[in-house]
């Protein structure tokens, strides 16, 4: 059971790194007065891309803590990190190996490692560039590098692994294959599979063993019961996603390691159950949002491996759990003693310890608003990945014994004086119909400069991709170099976002571009309204997801002087009909509609059907290695804008995929987005690079 001590009960330890150092205060009195966007700020474009990205997929490697990091300046790759006992943060892998898996192109977890008795730890892992796993052994000596367990396809996008287990008793890594069988995105099978250690699969696709029999489209990686006996997994099928309904897949497991009688134990097409695992006694534990907010449940195993019905741990309105994006993403864990440490909340979230027992839950306290689907156990400590409003991602480890928190790694640092940070402010709006819209505003800000009187600010509304996604309360650099220039920010989280239960994010279903049109608009008409935002001088922004709406806005609503389209999905009939991955390629028939039942719908709503309706400039940002929303489409949105006197800007970046990763893109992009506000507010700055506008 946890108890909060003074240090978690509201302020960090002196461990944590959260805790803003002191420094000189350069805030003068009074301040300047001067026009909004105009204002200097040591919040460079170069300052949020270093610190763009976050730690990922946290483990326990014996008495070490491990994760993945971004690292902007090296290509965008993902380095494996290890934590020593000393305290020291040191790269498993030098550069250019990148911890990183392409399943579902999203990916998923991408390493698995233990400590062996002797030898050191021993860690598979899958490399970006090939996607093959690979073996090491770290302290095996410095010539004793990566080697490959399994082979190369040259079909497709070839063999991909994500979710893995070692299980050094039989000799295998257990994980999720992903296998092309043809040309295309959509020509592809996921099944479990066993490939063994000894590196005889490298070159050799037989020795790999399958566990599965590929009937379901998706999979988790399997999670093996503590007698060996059983393993649990999650599948769904097309047309739905894992957030319409999955199934938890239980299977016998023989003494030579193979599946038998796998059999569906909960969900179905209208439940989403985005997590499953064992607890120390042998009971399924799962995430479930059959009362229409994901709550945590648990469900006896008979000797005959039969499932009895489960209970709920702790009912509440609150989600314990989230849209499965990533394969192997876990918000709950088990520990020894038989509680479960859990990530939940509503809106933001927090970590709390529950007490299956009794129904008990422990929530800790401090500076964090917003706790990754990532965590792991180490004895009686429960390690995750949280931010806050003053503070980036960091690992946090909490002791459930004393009820302690600490930052052990990825520590916070204030780049710059944090008075330059945003504050935000959670707010509800109303939206047509009298419906609720949560979004998070945040106000020009600087520590030495104020806006003249009568003059209210311009202001970017940020949507959020998914559209099944959450706009998080966290401290982003990004925001911080619009605020603290004296230009507002407001994160719609539009009807459609998680973290408010099953109803508001079904408010998308066959809605999608038009419900996330009309809360953004209503919230920047709030604005506007209340005396907070210059109505003439509002922008929309927003990438993947968020880029159809900011492009869908310019579209259909005159409520925006301009836009940010970010590797955007333009053009609805060739995203439904093969050009994207297969993950997302039936995700319109929820969003939109069947193509063959409305098909006039898909037309309709198409930002590049409507490029008549474009008045406003727009700067149109795209990574031409995107597979999920591929430069094709940009390129024939913007043919079709030739000539017809909207000025505009296209950007394109060699190299990148969906979601910028390299620090000179990041730059590069976000001081063209500035340019374009300088520009079209008319904001009187020198020190942004020039924006070519064509018509």
């Amino acid at each position: 059971m946890v108890t909060p001590t003074p240090e978690s009960a509201g302020t960090p330890t002196p461990e944590s790194a959260s805790t803003p150092t002191a420094g000189t205060s350069i805030t003068p009195t009074p301040p300047i007065t001067a026009a909004y966007g105009t204002w200097p700020s040591p919040v460079d474009a170069a300052l949020a891309a270093a610190h763009d990205g976050r730690p990922e997929y946290v483990g326990a490697v014996g008495d070490e803590l491990w994760w993945t990091a971004p690292r902007p300046a090296e290509g965008g790759r993902r380095a494996l990190v290890r934590l020593r006992a000393d305290g020291a943060e040191e790269s498993v892998l030098p550069a250019p190996w990148n911890v990183r898996s392409r399943v579902i192109e999203y990916g998923g977890r991408p390493w698995a490692a233990i400590e062996r008795p002797r030898g050191g730890p021993l860690v598979v892992f899958s490399h970006f560039p090939d996607q093959r796993l690979y073996a090491y052994e770290p302290e095996a000596g410095t010539d004793a590098g990566p080697r490959p367990l399994t082979p190369v396809s040259g079909v497709g996008g070839g063999l991909r692994w994500v979710d893995p287990v070692i299980h050094p008793d039989r000799g295998e890594v257990w994980a999720v294959l992903e296998e092309f069988t043809g040309p295309g995105p959509t020509d592809v099978r996921r099944v479990l599979a066993a490939v063994p250690l000894d590196g005889s699969a490298a070159d050799d696709r037989t020795a790999v063993r399958e566990l599965s029999d590929g009937t379901h489209r998706f999979v988790t990686g399997p999670r093996l019961s503590p007698d060996g006996r059983r393993a649990a997994w999650i599948a769904w099928d097309h047309p739905g996603m894992p957030w319409d309904g999955t199934e938890v897949l239980l299977a016998d497991v023989a003494s030579d390691g193979t599946f038998h009688g796998a059999r569906t134990v909960a969900g179905g097409p209208a439940e989403s159950i985005p997590q499953v695992a064992w607890d120390a006694a042998g009971r399924l534990l799962f995430a479930s949002d059959r009362t229409g907010w994901w709550n945590l449940y648990r469900a006896e195993v008979d000797t005959d491996g039969g499932v009895r019905e489960p209970v709920a741990l702790r009912p509440r309105d609150e989600e314990f759990a989230g849209p499965l994006w990533k394969v192997g993403l876990n918000w709950f864990t088990p520990l020894e003693d038989g509680l479960v440490a859990v990530v939940h909340g509503k809106g933001t979230t927090t970590l709390g310890v529950l007490d299956p027992g009794s129904g008990s839950l422990v929530d800790i306290a401090g500076p964090w608003t917003e706790w990754a689907a990532t965590l792991t156990a180490l004895g009686s400590r429960v390690v995750g990945v949280a931010a806050g409003p003053r503070s980036a991602y960091e690992v946090v480890e909490l002791d459930t014994r004393t009820g302690r928190t600490r930052v052990v790694g990825a520590a916070h640092t204030d780049a710059v004086d944090p008075a330059y940070y945003p504050e935000p402010r959670i707010r509800t709006f109303t939206g047509p119909g009298g419906r609720e819209i949560h979004a998070q505003v945040y106000p020009p800000h600087h520590p030495g400069f104020t806006g003249p009187a009568g003059e209210l600010p311009p202001y970017v509304i940020w949507a959020h991709g998914g559209p099944t996604g959450h706009a998080p309360l966290v401290l982003d650099l990004e925001i911080a170099y619009f605020t603290s220039r004296g230009i507002g920010v407001a994160e719609v989280n539009y009807g459609g976002s998680t973290g408010y239960g099953r109803e508001y994010r079904e408010r998308l279903r066959e809605q999608w571009g038009v419900v996330d049109v009309e809360d953004c608009a209503a919230v920047a008409a709030a604005l506007a309204a209340e005396g907070t935002a210059d109505p003439d001088r509002l922008a929309v922004r927003g990438g993947s997801a968020g880029g159809w709406t900011a492009a869908a806005s310019l579209v259909s609503t005159d409520v925006y002087a301009c836009g940010t389209i970010i590797y955007p999905i333009l053009d609805l009939r060739g995203w439904a009909t093969g050009e994207t991955h297969d993950f997302e390629s039936q995700y319109l028939h929820g969003l939109v509609g069947p193509l063959d039942e409305v098909p006039a719908r898909y037309e309709e709503r198409s930002p590049i059907e409507h490029v008549d309706r474009v008045t406003t400039p727009f700067l149109l940002l795209q990574g031409l290695d995107d597979v999920i929303c591929p430069p094709a489409q940009a390129e024939r949105f913007l043919a079709r804008m030739a000539g017809r006197g909207v000025p505009h800007a296209y950007l394109a970046f060699a190299g990148e995929g969906h979601g910028f990763r390299k620090a000179d893109t990041m730059v590069r992009a976000l001081e063209a987005e500035l340019a374009l506000y300088v520009r079209t507010f008319g904001l009187a700055r020198t020190d942004v690079p020039d924006l070519e506008l064509r018509a």
